[in-house]
């Protein structure tokens, strides 16, 4: 990791009781990787499902990769980046995004147009997303069923399809701001082992993505 002493790893979207959650590596001081090659390669190396790099941390500047691709945006980094550097605001490519904190949540403002695209597939039930087996490369698919549809409770999981190793995202929140934006509601999504995402229609087409946080261990330089 040339010059990298630590590494900041979180769970972002953990569950009521502090567990599960999407793991997340975020690189404070990315003097030791100042262009896209070095940074694709650090995230591809350390295998989590996104790794964001902090460029400005007075602005919130930040920069999103999995270990196969840059992203625009990206929900439980962001989410991630705020609650760790306590910013108001942060600015990946893709735009502003205004940061809220309220007790144990981390709130995010993005929109819907800024995910990258997912495919929506709704299930029957719960039990029928719970069933389903890792799917072949090739779609990024959220599935998707009600647990509660009047408490508006949803059960999520979530299969990239890029074959970069990430065969199913613990938590995402990309794909949570598009299903909230089609269905036009409020959401407590339960995805993956058991990660919390909540979210809540704004004004103007803004939505908030909301989670908890934690610090998991710092990873040594190698």
């Amino acid at each position: 990791m040339n010059e990298l002493d630590v590494l900041d790893v979180l769970q972002v979207f953990c569950g009521a009781d502090g567990r599960h959650g999407n793991t997340l590596g975020v690189v404070r001081d990315p003097r030791a990787f100042p262009d896209r090659a070095s940074r694709q390669a650090l995230a591809a190396e350390l295998g989590f499902s996104e790794t964001v790099f902090v460029d400005d941390p007075e602005r919130g500047v930040v920069d999103i990769y999995t270990p196969g691709l840059r992203l625009p945006f990206a929900g439980h980094p962001l989410v991630g980046a705020a609650w760790l550097l306590d910013l108001e605001v942060v600015n990946p490519p893709a735009g502003e995004v205004w940061v809220r904190q309220d007790g144990e949540f981390t709130w995010i403002t993005a929109r819907a147009e800024w995910a990258p695209p997912r495919t929506l597939r709704q299930y029957a039930s719960a039990a029928e997303v719970d069933a389903l087996e890792v799917p072949p490369p090739g779609e990024w698919m959220y599935a998707w069923g009600w647990e509660d549809e009047a408490a508006g409770r949803v059960r999520a999981r979530a299969f990239p399809g890029r074959g970069d190793g990430i065969d199913e995202d613990e938590a995402t929140g990309a794909a949570a701001l598009l299903l909230t934006d089609r269905l036009g509601r409020a959401l407590n999504i339960t995805q993956g082992r058991g990660s919390q995402i909540l979210t809540a229609p704004g004004p103007d087409g803004a939505i908030e993505i909301g989670g908890r946080v934690r610090l998991a261990a710092p990873v040594p330089a190698r």
